[in-house]
């Protein structure tokens, strides 16, 4: 094992792709606490029931995103706590539990509903006549994409934390 895999202190590398996942979760969770507090800028693209619920303010859905903008902050700090002195006071078998159970559903998530979205895009798998095109792009290119992202970002940083200590 190099000297660096052991290392008691993040690399440089090991933080950026921390701060990335961090600004990843943070900046989605902004968008859902928008929405959550009344905001329809987008939602076009996100599209069919989800939209509709937030924009006559169902109390399920608003409960909903309420719980989504908490769990999206808590991934997001999750990460800095791969990389920042604080996140010493969590069992490195925690840490390494949750970081690759999370990186896998995001990356699982994510890559998935790309995948599908990218086949009904391109054409692999016939489109029905009434797909909605602009949420199905907005999917493919942000909103699915952007786990996917947060994901890899995700590993990135795990695979520092594992190797670092």
């Amino acid at each position: 094992m190099s000297p660096s895999a052991t290392r008691a202190h993040p690399t440089r590398g090991q933080l950026r792709s921390a701060w990335a996942a961090f600004w990843c979760g943070l900046l989605f969770a902004i968008v859902n606490l928008y929405w959550t507090l009344g905001g329809t800028f987008a939602l076009e693209t996100v599209g069919g029931q989800l939209a509709r619920a937030v924009v006559e303010r169902n109390p399920a859905m608003m409960f909903v995103l309420a719980v989504t903008v908490l769990v999206k902050l808590g991934g997001a700090l999750f990460a800095l706590a791969l990389v920042q002195p604080w996140g010493n006071v969590f069992p490195r078998w925690l840490l390494l539990v949750c970081g690759w159970s999370g990186t896998a559903v995001l990356v699982g998530y994510g890559g998935v509903l790309v995948g599908a979205a990218a086949a009904l895009e391109i054409g692999v798998i016939p489109a029905p006549p009434e797909v909605d095109w602009t949420a199905l792009r907005g999917h493919l290119y942000v909103w699915d994409m952007w786990f996917l992202v947060w994901g890899v970002l995700l590993g990135l940083a795990m695979v520092g934390f594992t190797r670092r200590r």
